[in-house]
């Protein structure tokens, strides 16, 4: 039995790239695995806040953050955030940045440890992204993310608990110190059985090509070079 193939994401909820490069990602997996020799593949997130000083309630909407962030007028975000809205229909996702409400994302990222703990990561990563970019929902409010947590599976005293304890924030800080270890200083970020990164959300068709690639490396024969 061939060993799966590790990838391991580098992301924020709040990155629309990463929610980009997420559904890229998965529908580059489902690609290949139509091919008669498919690939076996593990997918881990992991936790990366691009703006850890984000208040829980920031007052204004995305372009004034985004402006005040990166130091742009309006019209320029504006046009930025048109240009991300129809790269995410590409994808098949309708960003909603008139309803987005911008948070502070480390009690999200903590809730993603717990599900992950629970084997429920996959879901609660996508319903976390949905939320935040498509819906218009406030992910730095305890009850709003214990909702979201029951819709992918999770039980919801057991979600609160783990939001109120803090005791994931360790394992969000040492996802963020191997970010740091690695040399990632944007998301999203790929690692392939630890030692090809990809970076960016690349197409779906660039996924599926790397994954069949590294799945005939997989299974070269012991000793033999390519």
């Amino acid at each position: 039995m061939t060993d799966a193939i590790k990838i391991d994401v580098w992301s924020d909820i709040a990155c629309p790239w990463c929610y980009i490069g997420k559904r890229n990602l998965e529908n580059g997996l489902a690609a290949a695995s139509a091919d008669d020799d498919a690939p076996s593949v593990e997918v881990t997130f992991h936790s990366f806040e691009l703006s850890p000083d984000t208040p829980v309630d920031f007052e204004g909407d995305e372009l004034d953050f985004l402006a005040k962030h990166k130091g742009m007028r309006r019209e320029q975000v504006q046009q930025m955030l048109e240009r991300v809205t129809g790269v995410a229909a590409d994808a098949g996702l309708e960003y909603r940045f008139d309803l987005l409400k911008h948070t502070n994302t480390v009690k999200a990222h903590e809730l993603l440890h717990f599900a992950k703990e629970q084997g429920r990561q996959h879901e609660l990563a996508e319903r976390l992204m949905a939320a935040y970019f498509t819906e218009g929902r406030h992910l730095g409010r305890e009850d709003e993310l214990v909702d979201l947590a029951t819709d992918a599976g999770l039980d919801a005293d057991a979600a609160r608990e783990a939001l109120q304890s803090g005791r994931y924030l360790d394992a969000v800080r040492a996802d963020q110190a191997q970010a740091t270890a690695y040399g990632i200083n944007g998301v999203p970020f790929f690692v392939i059985d630890g030692k090809y990164g990809v970076s960016g959300a690349q197409p779906a068709e660039a996924f599926a090509q790397i994954v069949r690639q590294v799945w005939s490396e997989h299974r070269e024969p012991a000793g033999v070079e390519a």
